[in-house]
């Protein structure tokens, strides 16, 4: 905050400053770094621009690796998978991690001293992955911190139990855990990988109370379907839906915000979900036509979450009121999607969402 207006001062990322933050010992490293679209400065330059811009003065640049949805962020949806290929300018490699393997092989990091993450949002598990595949080559890590969208201070959603790791969850924290990226990093380090050589580059003037849209950087989806705040905020409750036989609005302008199938009447379904006063929402009657994805080219019947005030607004405990509602009205209709979900095959996607089982919150 400036003594003169008042006002916090725009959080400055480690991107913004990698000169100034890069360790001394890491001079001339051999790099490889895990990145997607997201993966921006505040001026909207991508983290390659400014790793190729110092490239041979701080290290070497030798890989690229990208997350589930693509390096260019590409692919639109779970187990569309994309392949490695070479950079056309750089020519270096840009390994695919949500393809033929999740994980960097031993093969991927040969020719690597340091694996440099800079990952936003919802890409922890192949950050996690990449820890382990590090520790286990004797590579160092370097992550890059950056905002919990949400802020880092509410905590909602159970705990992934051990039985029920995917990649949708591999350790146990809860659903929405407040943490950077980087604090989620040091967490799996001192939990899990004991020895994994990790170096996490911190921020500048984040304060946990913050939303995204206190930072003062600029908003870039990091992945397809999440397109704005919005969707970050209801994300983390309305993505249940894809464990269902209801829409959770992908094919829309607004996923995860509107919801609802051929069979759903809106007026009854937002009298229905309004009646239960859940804090900071507003359910509003629409009708859509998804594009693509469940229903494509169906009209469908359904609502619009709008959140009202932030503060209060629970999406975990939204999004699972949602689907006990949709059962209690629509049980002639209303159906578990089946196996696979995420490369699991054998549990229920709702299960892998809920990462237990499914009579925790929803009893027969």
């Amino acid at each position: 905050m400036t003594a003169a207006t008042g006002k916090k001062m725009a959080v400055l990322l480690p991107v913004d400053q990698l000169l100034e933050l890069w360790p001394d010992e890491f001079q001339g490293v051999r790099l490889g770094a895990l990145l997607h679209p997201a993966s921006i400065n505040s001026k909207l330059e991508h983290t390659a621009q400014i790793l190729e811009r110092e490239n041979r003065k701080l290290f070497h640049l030798r890989a690229l690796f990208g997350p589930q949805h693509g390096y260019r962020g590409e692919t639109q949806d779970n187990m569309v998978e994309w392949q490695s290929y070479e950079h056309p300018r750089l020519g270096i490699p840009v390994y695919s991690l949500y393809g033929e393997h999740r994980e960097p092989t031993r093969e991927m990091l040969h020719d690597l001293d340091l694996l440099l993450i800079d990952l936003y949002y919802t890409f922890v598990w192949t950050m996690y992955l990449a820890m382990r595949a590090c520790e286990r080559e004797n590579i160092r890590v370097v992550v890059l911190d950056r905002p919990n969208p949400i802020n880092g201070v509410t905590v909602e959603g159970p705990k992934l139990k051990p039985d029920y790791r995917s990649l949708v969850g591999m350790h146990p924290i809860p659903v929405r855990h407040g943490k950077t990226i980087g604090e989620l990093a040091m967490q799996f380090r001192d939990e899990f990988f004991s020895k994994c050589a990790l170096t996490v580059l911190s921020m500048k003037n984040w304060e946990r109370a913050m939303w995204f849209d206190q930072t003062g950087l600029p908003w870039v989806l990091p992945s397809p379907n999440m397109p704005t705040l919005t969707t970050a905020m209801v994300y983390p409750g309305m993505c249940l839906l894809e464990g269902t036989n209801v829409s959770e609005g992908r094919g829309t302008t607004r996923p995860f915000e509107i919801f609802g199938a051929p069979w759903i009447d809106p007026e009854k379904l937002c009298r229905g979900l309004n009646g239960i006063k859940l804090a900071g929402t507003h359910f509003r009657e629409t009708f859509f036509q998804p594009t693509f994805h469940k229903f494509a080219g169906q009209l469908c019947g359904g609502a619009q979450l709008h959140v009202t005030e932030r503060e209060s607004f629970r999406p975990f405990e939204t999004g699972i009121e949602v689907i006990r509602c949709l059962r209690r009205m629509y049980a002639n209709h209303f159906q578990w999607k089946s196996p696979p979900y995420e490369y699991e095959f054998k549990k229920l996607p709702i299960e892998v969402l809920l990462g237990g089982p499914l009579g925790d919150f929803f009893p027969e």
